[in-house]
C-alpha cells in the first residue's frame, strides 16, 4: 500500500520534536512493505539544519512553502492508498488538511495524525470553525502520539469515527548507550525547545533545582534559551542534533523530562525524549503525569518529581550506582515493550483492518 504523509519534517529535528517519531514509525512501516512518500515544506530553516539525508526507506519530497508548491504535492495524494496529514506542519496547515480530502481517492484511508493532541483539542473547544472540527466527518481515523482515554473520548466526542493513540517509542538502531562526551558533562541535563506552554514548567523543574544546588552542574539544550536568565551553574548548548542525543543522554548523572502544560494536564503523553533517554540507559527524572506506570515503573525504571523540590531531593540522594541501575532497568523495559517495532505493528494492524472492512463493504 502507498502512503502519502504530509508532515513538518522527516529530515530535520530543528524546531521539530516529532522528527524521531516520524522516522521510527515510518521506517518500521516501510519494512512491512508500505511504499511511503513524506512531503515537507522548505520552512523555518529546517533544511539548513538537517539531521539525516533522505532515507532509503521513504521517498522524501521537500516542496517550496508557496501556493504553487502546495498544489504540486497535494496533486500526488490521488496516487496513495493511505493519505496522512500530521498537525503542526507550520505552513498551510488548514489547506493541507482540506487538501488531502479533496485530492485523495474515494477509497483511500484518510488520517489526521495529531502529535500535539491536547493543544489541538483546546483549540477545537475554543473555535467551532476549527479546521479539524470541520474535517472530522471526512476523515476515517485520528491517530495521536499520546493522550490515552481522555484524548480518545474528546476526539470521538467531536465526531471522530475512530481515535487511537500510537505512543512515542524507542528506535534502538538510532538511540542506544554510547561512551560519554565531555561536551555534555553535567549532573542534570534537560533537552527541549523554549515554548510558551513549557517555559514555566522548565523554570520549576529545572531552574529552581539549579538555584537550590549551586554546587552541582546543570546543562540545557534546545532552541530559544539563549535569552533566558539562568543561574550561573546552568550551561546552555543551543540546538542539539539527533546524532548527538545518545551522548547527551549517556554523559550526565541524570537527564530530565519536562512535559508541556497541555500534555502534563491530560497525562498518558510520554515525550520522545523519555524513550530516547531510556534507550541510552540514562537515569531519567520526569515530572509527574498520569499514566507514567504504563511506560516505566517509578523508583525502579524512572524517578518521578512532583515539583522542583522533588528534583533537587532526587539529585541530592542519587548516586552513580543507583543512576546506572535505573537506566539499565529502563532500557530493558523499553526494549521489551516500547519500540517502534511494537508501534508499527499496531499501525499495520489498524491499516489492514480498515482495508478488510472496505473490501467487505464493497
Amino acid at each position: 500500500m502507498k502512503i502519502a504523509f504530509y508532515g513538518s519534517s522527516l529530515l530535520s529535528s530543528y524546531w521539530n520534536g516529532a522528527a524521531t517519531y516520524y522516522r521510527g514509525l515510518l521506517r518500521d512501516l516501510a519494512g512491512r512493505g508500505y511504499d511511503i512518500t513524506f512531503y515537507e515544506p522548505d520552512a523555518f530553516d529546517r533544511q539548513q539544519h538537517r539531521d539525516i539525508d533522505p532515507p532509503e526507506w521513504a521517498r522524501s519530497v521537500v516542496y517550496p512553502a508557496t501556493e504553487e508548491g502546495l498544489r504540486s504535492v497535494l496533486s500526488e495524494a490521488r496516487g496513495a492508498d493511505i493519505v496522512v496529514k500530521a498537525n503542526g506542519v507550520g505552513v498551510f496547515d488548514t489547506d493541507l488538511l482540506e487538501g488531502i480530502v479533496d485530492h485523495s481517492r474515494d477509497d483511500a484511508l484518510r488520517i489526521f495524525w495529531d502529535v500535539d493532541a491536547a493543544a489541538t483539542l483546546d483549540e477545537m473547544r475554543a473555535d467551532e470553525s476549527h479546521v479539524v472540527r470541520r474535517m472530522l466527518p471526512s476523515l476515517d481515523m485520528v491517530l495521536t502520539y499520546g493522550g490515552g482515554p481522555p484524548v480518545v473520548d474528546a476526539y470521538e466526542g467531536f465526531g471522530a469515527r475512530r481515535c487511537v493513540p500510537i505512543y512515542n517509542a524507542l528506535d534502538p538502531t538510532t538511540h542506544f548507550p554510547v561512551e560519554s562526551d565531555s561536551l555534555f558533562a553535567s549532573d542534570l541535563a534537560f533537552l527541549g525547545n523554549r515554548l510558551p506552554d513549557r517555559e514555566a514548567r522548565v523554570e520549576e523543574f529545572f531552574l529552581r533545582p539549579a538555584a537550590a544546588l549551586p554546587e552541582r552542574s546543570f546543562l540545557i539544550g534546545g532552541n530559544g534559551w539563549e535569552t533566558k536568565q539562568m543561574p550561573d551553574n546552568v550551561r546552555h548548548l543551543g540546538h542539539v542534533y539527533t546524532h548527538q542525543h545518545n551522548a547527551f543522554n549517556c554523559t550526565p548523572l541524570a537527564v530530565l523530562n519536562v512535559a508541556r502544560d497541555s500534555m502534563a494536564h491530560i497525562g498518558f503523553s510520554p515525550a520522545t525524549r523519555v524513550f530516547e533517554a531510556a534507550g541510552a540507559a540514562a537515569c531519567l527524572i520526569t515530572d509527574a503525569w498520569e499514566g507514567i506506570e504504563q511506560f516505566l515503573t517509578p523508583d525502579e525504571e524512572v524517578l518521578v518529581a512532583r515539583d522542583g523540590q522533588d528534583v533537587a531531593d532526587h539529585m541530592r540522594s542519587l548516586t552513580p550506582e543507583r543512576a546506572r541501575s535505573i537506566g539499565k532497568a529502563a532500557l530493558a523495559r523499553v526494549l521489551a515493550e516500547h519500540t517502534y517495532t511494537h508501534r508499527g505493528a499496531e499501525v499495520d494492524a489498524l491499516f489492514r483492518e480498515h482495508a478488510r472492512s472496505q473490501r467487505s463493504a464493497a
